[in-house]
């Protein structure tokens, strides 16, 4: 492996902290005899292709400085190649990060376990979920959940993470049962009446929420939690236990596996590692060995 590794920064992710991780990450990095060179973008599109160039011109790493969007826009450039992916997490949520074992919102740890497990040759193939030409490592959500998404973004105030607790209520007094069309791998269509259905690669997103708290990013499978119908007074008591993933024992919750999913409704939007996929209907394959990551 080449001594020269990139950092792909996003200086804008939670609230500035991209910017400021990217520097003690980098001198974890050279203190342990790596060349480092970092990729910042005009916009996304440019960050992008200034990271797929890296890949190509054969650096010896993509350590994404970020939360999990911009690993999400790493993997777009690293997904299907030989290239390792480190994160150094500091963004709002990490779920991709915590997936890994990798230090959340420390970056000169996490600087200075990447170095290890380079030096060391920790790196190992992990799956991910693919739409269209679009990857995903942690959840695709849709739903009440990616409803919240959808209001949260629209919002102007306030900021950070208070906003979406916001939006959650707001959602809460308005949201019902939506008919969703499932269709796992080649089997037939089930027709359900759902408050969401999240698919997992990873198991969590929105910052430690364990919506798939089995799924496994090494054995070729999505977890499909399905919340069937229930009224909001359920969905309250029981939404709060998906940071332990015990939520999945309750008789509305139904955890399905497969390869492939397809999953339709009317007027919802399929959230992926945080970022808009588009409308649903939308059609997911688990990838295995889809990207190669640094670890401990």
């Amino acid at each position: 492996m080449t001594s020269e590794i990139t950092l792909f920064v996003n200086p804008t992710a939670g609230r500035g902290r991209g910017a400021r991780a990217a520097q003690p990450a980098a001198s974890a990095l050279r203190a342990a005899g790596f060349s480092v060179r970092t990729v910042l973008g005009e916009d996304a599109a440019d960050a992008l292709t200034r990271a797929r160039a890296a890949v190509e011109g054969g650096t010896g790493a993509l350590i994404a400085v970020g939360g999990d969007g911009m690993a999400n826009l790493a993997l777009r450039a690293v997904a299907g190649t030989r290239t390792p992916l480190g994160l150094v997490a500091v963004g709002t949520g990490n779920d991709f990060a915590r997936a890994l074992g990798l230090p959340v919102r420390e970056p000169a740890a996490a600087g200075r376990m990447i170095a290890d497990a380079l030096k060391c040759g920790r790196i190992r193939d992990i799956d991910l979920g693919q739409v269209g030409d679009r990857w995903f490592g942690t959840v695709l959500a849709s739903g009440f959940d990616s409803r919240v998404n959808d209001r949260g973004n629209r919002m102007r105030w306030p900021a950070g993470r208070f906003k979406y607790d916001l939006a959650m209520i707001a959602e809460l007094a308005a949201f019902r049962p939506v008919p969703y069309r499932i269709r796992l791998d080649d089997g037939e269509v089930r027709e359900v009446e759902a408050t969401l259905v999240a698919v997992g690669n990873g198991s969590s997103y929105g910052g430690g929420m364990r919506i798939c708290p089995g799924a496994d990013l090494t054995d070729g499978l999505f977890d499909i939690t399905v919340v069937g119908d229930c009224s909001r007074t359920t969905l309250l008591r029981v939404f709060p236990r998906v940071y332990r993933g015990t939520h999945a024992e309750h008789p509305a919750v139904t955890v399905l596996r497969a390869a492939r999913v397809e999953i339709a409704a009317e007027g919802i939007t399929g959230y992926a590692d945080g970022e808009p996929l588009g409308a649903l209907p939308l059609s997911a394959r688990c990838v295995r060995g889809g990207v190669r990551v640094v670890g401990p």
